[in-house]
């Protein structure tokens, strides 16, 4: 039992570990979708306004 909780404990730590270099990314694509989202909320604040 104790083998096998240090061998998942092992494989989650290196799972971790090579997800550090896509976290940056990550954040980029949540941020454009955030800046997508913002520009849609613009247009439509913006044809409402004209309306």
């Amino acid at each position: 039992m104790d083998k096998l909780l240090l061998t998942l404990v092992g494989a989650a730590l290196l799972v971790g570990l090579s997800a550090c270099n896509t976290v940056s990314g990550v954040g980029q694509d949540v941020s454009a979708v955030g800046r997508d989202v913002s520009a849609g909320a613009q247009g439509v604040e913006n044809a409402i306004r004209d309306n």
